[in-house]
Order: C-alpha cells, then sequence, then structure tokens
C-alpha cells in the first residue's frame, strides 16, 4: 500500500491522516530524503557557530553529509563532505576550526575555504587536472536571521518564496517579523533532543494545540487560549495572548525581560509559532526567539536542536535565562514523549490505514497533501 491509497475516507468533521507507514516504512523515508531534504532550504547551521575563517559544521541534510564552513571573505560555504579523489569523509568531526585548508585524511588532498583542490601529494606531475573541477563539490547557501540555511538541489528554489514566504503566509508579511531583528540577537541557551519519533509527527504535534490542555499545564496557564484545542497558527497574523495575572513567557508566568525593542504595540504580550517546511519552527515572544531545528536521522528517528536567542544586553550581563528557558523547554519534553508514544503504534495493523483529524486540525491536512504530492513528484 503506497501513501496514498486505501485512506479512511474524509467527512465534514474527520479527514483522514497519512497511513502509518509513511511514519515507518524506511522506503518512504528515503523517497522524503531525497525528494523534500535534498531539494528544499534547509536550515543547517547558527551562523555564529562559525564565528572565524575555517570554522566548520558538518550536517547531515537528507542522504548526504554537509561541510557548512567560513571563508576567507567571511562569508559561509558549504559543500558536500566528499573528497573528490576516492569519495572519503573530507570532515569526520561534528565542529571544528581549520587555520588554512581542509585535508582528506585518506590521501591528503588539500582544498581552501572556497573548496578548490590546492595540492595533493604528487599533483606538480598532473598538470592537466583542473584544480577548479576537482574541487569540492559545492552547496547553495543563505544567511537569513542568523542561521546559515543550504540547499542540495542543482537549481534551488527561490528562498523568498519558500522559506520567507513561509512566514508571510503566517505572519501576514515579513515587517512583523522584521520587529523581533532575530539577525541581532544571541544564543541564550541549546538544548539538543534524541526524539524516537518520525519527523511528521513532531511537526504535526506543532502545527496543533489539541493537544495543549492535556499536556501542556503550564504552556496553558501563560497562554489559557490554548486550552481551546486552537493553535495561534491556524489564524494569518494572530498571536495567543498572555491570561491577565501573567507578566511574562516564563515557566511560572513571572516577569522576563524588557520587550525587544522593535516590537509594535499589537505584538507585546503575544506569542506568535511559525511553520518553516521542511523542518524549521520559530516561536516569537516579547523578550526572546525560539529556533527549533529538526535533522530527520532515520524513519523513527529526529534530533531536534532547540536555540533560545535574546538581546545581546540580555546575555552580555550573566541574567537568570532559567525560568524563560524552562517554560518552552518543558513543553519540548512534554511534545517530544507525545510523539514517541505514537510513533510504536504507527506500524500497528489498527493504524495502517491511518487516523482522523478533528476541526481544530484540519490544517494538517494541508501538510499531509503538500508532502504527499512532493513524495509522488519526486
Amino acid at each position: 500500500m503506497t501513501a496514498t491509497e486505501d485512506r479512511p475516507t474524509a467527512s465534514p468533521t474527520l479527514l483522514p491522516t497519512l497511513p502509518g507507514e509513511a511514519y515507518v516504512d524506511p522506503a518512504y523515508f528515503a523517497r522524503e530524503q531525497s525528494a523534500v531534504f535534498e531539494r528544499m532550504w534547509f536550515c543547517a547551521v547558527r551562523a555564529d557557530d562559525l564565528p572565524t575563517p575555517g570554522s566548520f559544521r558538518t550536517v547531515e541534510v537528507g542522504r548526504e553529509s554537509v561541510l557548512v564552513s567560513r571563508a576567507r571573505d567571511g562569508g559561509p560555504r558549504a559543500f558536500f563532505n566528499v573528497c573528490r579523489h576516492r569519495g572519503a569523509r573530507l570532515c569526520t568531526e561534528a565542529a571544528g576550526q581549520r587555520r588554512r585548508t581542509f585535508q582528506c585524511p585518506y590521501h591528503a588532498w588539500t582544498y581552501d575555504f572556497d573548496g578548490r583542490l590546492v595540492s595533493a601529494p604528487n599533483l606538480s606531475s598532473m598538470p592537466d587536472v583542473d584544480r577548479v573541477e576537482h574541487g569540492l563539490r559545492t552547496v547553495h547557501v543563505r544567511e537569513w536571521l542568523g542561521y546559515v540555511w543550504v540547499c542540495l538541489a542543482d537549481q534551488p528554489p527561490s528562498f523568498e518564496a519558500d522559506v520567507q514566504g513561509a512566514v508571510v503566509g503566517r505572519l501576514g508579511s515579513l515587517a512583523l517579523l522584521d520587529g523581533y531583528d532575530v539577525d541581532s540577537l544571541v544564543l541564550g541557551r541549546r538544548i539538543r533532543y534524541d526524539v524516537a519519533a518520525n519527523w511528521k509527527l513532531i511537526v504535526e504535534n506543532f502545527m496543533e494545540c489539541y493537544h495543549c490542555a492535556t499536556i501542556h499545564p503550564e504552556l496553558t496557564q501563560v497562554l489559557p487560549e490554548f486550552a481551546a484545542g486552537y493553535a495561534a497558527q491556524y489564524y494569518v497574523g494572530r498571536g495567543a495572548e498572555f491570561g491577565e495575572q501573567v507578566e511574562g513567557f516564563t515557566v511560572d508566568g513571572s516577569a522576563g525581560f524588557g520587550p525587544l525593542s522593535g516590537l509594535a504595540a499589537e505584538q507585546d504580550r503575544r506569542y506568535f509559532a511559525v511553520t518553516i517546511r521542511p523542518q524549521v519552527f520559530l516561536s516569537l515572544v516579547p523578550d526572546h526567539v525560539i529556533v527549533h531545528r529538526s535533522y530527520p536521522v532515520a524513519a523513527d528517528r529526529t534530533v531536534v536542536e532547540c536555540d533560545w536567542l535574546y538581546a545581546p544586553a540580555v546575555v552580555a550581563s550573566g541574567a537568570d535565562l532559567d525560568r524563560s528557558v524552562e517554560l518552552f523547554h518543558r513543553v519540548n519534553v512534554q511534545d517530544f514523549a507525545a510523539c514517541e508514544r505514537c510513533q510504536p503504534a504507527m506500524s500497528s495493523r489498527v493504524y495502517a490505514r491511518g487516523g482522523a483529524l478533528v476541526p481544530s486540525e484540519h490544517h494538517i491536512a494541508e501538510f499531509h497533501d503538500w508532502l504527499t504530492d512532493r513524495v509522488a513528484a519526486g
């Protein structure tokens, strides 16, 4: 059975989900890797994690290892992490710093920070070797919101349409996002979660709040309207309003830090959530921004890296961020535990034809249709 066959019949109230195999079948996951993660813009690393020329990170994007680095001119570069000689992994570490070049640990083929082949044993005796042609294979890069985004496609899709367009579709315009000046914020805390669940379960969970009253007591105390089951991102331009007695987006509702300087009055005491397909979630609150990046590892495993970003003065002051971070950390732990409870049932015969989406989850059906179309086209 394919992901589109034998799905339950839709009704005005209940819409069908994807079938269970879409969450467990390695072959389906491989098609997603090819059609989605290897063709779309992928948020790879935080730009500040590449502070100087020669700084690098290696990231799994789909089925490929990608080397993301900082070049001599200060700009980001990305390459397939494959030596052009015999295919050895060029950089085996998750992160590091090189002084002058990247050198393959197998036969010592050596590349500069722009990917050009600069030396190799006996290279002088091979004058016909084109050092550009045999340089590292480049990957398209963009730097936005303080992150380096990469695209493995030969012809990448429009960044403005696919990435920035997702923000416009949720917030109504980029102007609302501009008020947070995300590029200027600095990392206050990072937590890495290793989730035993398919990446789509995590996306679906973030898109809906039907579960919020059940598993998020701290969040619904700060954002009471979430208890009704409708996620704020269900509505274009809407942010969920803080409760009357809530002072800040903290685990106990106590005051956080001063609002970011560029916010408009209608953004204060509001929470805005944005999904940027296929693997980024933005959470915007008055005094900080939370960025989730998902890295699908297998059909039943996803690594999620979550960054809490603050105004530089807040972090430089050594302010205690714990109450601020703890709220969404608890939400993450609660959400990922829920996804892990679902994952085993995806292979059950009971879920072979999938499940159902209630009205407050109907927008997830559009995500399923989008994904099914991409995989089929791929």
